[in-house]
């Protein structure tokens, strides 16, 4: 067919909505038209390609022993009741509900896990129906804050999902490593370049994934290399060696005056010390419930890695009256003395001694703060934020940050 007669046409000027090189060059191609934020129509063009795409992607999914199907786009909310992450659904991964004429719930697929599970316990009756590997190619539909970038973060959106059942976690372990294959084999023959990473399951929830990423500046992910061991990770997930700041001999409290210093960066200047001589507060709210979070003062706060520690569906910063309302005076803030709060420390607590913290009164800081000496948490772990320049954990090397794409993701979600 000519390109004369192509159904859809060219854009001289860069739409004014599309912010990124992917959506401008989409809607300039004529390849996808907008319908609503996050809801795009595909044009010839663009489905041409698509349909290239997909076929690559069975042609992987059967050369590793997929089946596929096809599930319902509908779905009654009973099944992620079951699951019980009906909540998580609301707060994490907003899912679009509806009512039928009878009232009944349904909601469009945000995923399949609850009604693939369902389908193999009625078709599955021993273990040796296993392995099996189930996928397909089907609309999910997500109720996205913000629907930006184009195809890349949509409010529906045509994804490929394979479920794996299998006996052990050998058998698991098998067809995690098929389909990491798999996935290299579908980006290679796609053209693209992507990495394998550490990451986080995010609202599905497992024990161990990894996203393949596809690096790029335009990018909306961040994840973290060390070029000297080849460690990769999402930025969400990524450990770190949180070097010792310092380690003297413990000494006594002292107050110090501190006037008008609320910030790290100000308290540091005003007494001459780095920020990782300091610890800072930062407060959240997590299922309704007010979190106190110490962490060193040169380190940022990583609230994928704080919201699994919590085990928490919803975590969000507190408010200024939430804080108030505790009696904590923002600023100068610290757990000494702390009582009836809910005290997380990262274990950056422990990498040095003599801290400087808050004096939990206006225009007064502590000298000389030391974990557990001074403080008590109810929790310490690693909740610090990776970033470029951070020291790795299993070599010596340091990292270095890029900006990505995620074009996959493979998970172990556990037993059922």
């Amino acid at each position: 067919m000519r390109v004369t007669r192509l159904f859809g046409k060219t854009q001289r000027e860069i739409p004014s909505e599309a912010d990124t090189i992917s959506h401008q060059l989409l809607l300039r191609t004529g390849m996808i038209s907008q319908v609503a934020a996050g809801v795009y129509s595909y044009l010839p063009l663009a489905w041409r390609s698509l349909k290239k795409i997909e076929n690559i992607v069975r042609d992987e999914m059967n050369l590793a022993g997929g089946q596929e199907i096809t599930m319902p786009v509908l779905q009654p909310v009973e099944l992620f009741q079951k699951s019980g992450r009906d909540q998580a659904f609301t707060t994490t991964l907003p899912v679009f509900k509806m009512q039928d004429r009878r009232e009944r719930t349904l909601v469009l697929g945000p995923t399949h896990e609850e009604v693939i599970t369902d389908l193999v316990a009625h078709h599955v009756q021993s273990y040796r129906d296993l392995p099996l590997l189930i996928y397909q190619i089907q609309v999910k539909f997500r109720d996205e804050t913000r629907p930006r970038a184009g195809l890349v973060r949509g409010r529906e959106f045509i994804m490929k999902d394979l479920y794996s059942f299998d006996v052990d976690d050998t058998g698991v372990e098998t067809s995690y490593q098929k389909m990491k294959t798999a996935y290299e084999n579908i980006c290679r023959r796609c053209g693209l370049t992507a990495v394998a990473v550490e990451a986080d399951s995010g609202a599905i929830g497992g024990k161990y994934s990894h996203e393949f990423m596809s690096p790029t500046e335009n990018g909306e992910d961040t994840f973290i290399a060390c070029p000297k061991c080849g460690y990769t990770a999402n930025a969400e997930k990524a450990v770190f060696n949180k070097r010792e700041a310092h380690k003297h001999a413990h000494l006594p409290l002292e107050e110090v005056f501190t006037p008008g210093m609320k910030t790290i960066e100000e308290l540091s200047a005003f007494l001459k010390i780095p920020a990782s001589q300091t610890l800072k507060a930062v407060f959240y709210i997590a299922d309704g419930k007010f979190v106190f979070v110490v962490i060193r003062g040169d380190l940022p706060v990583n609230e994928i890695k704080l919201k699994n520690a919590l085990h928490c569906q919803d975590l969000r910063l507190a408010t200024d009256a939430e804080v108030s309302e505790q009696g904590i005076v923002a600023g100068a803030a610290s757990p000494l003395g702390l009582k009836g709060l809910y005290v997380i420390a990262d274990d950056s607590v422990n990498s040095g001694t003599n801290f400087v913290a808050g004096g939990n009164k206006p225009d007064v800081h502590v000298k000389n703060v030391n974990y557990p000496r001074d403080f008590k948490a109810d929790m310490v772990t690693d909740i610090a934020l990776a970033q470029a320049g951070d020291a790795c954990a299993k070599c010596d090397g340091h990292f270095v940050a890029q900006r990505g794409i995620e074009v996959g993701h493979i998970f172990v979600l556990g037993t059922v």
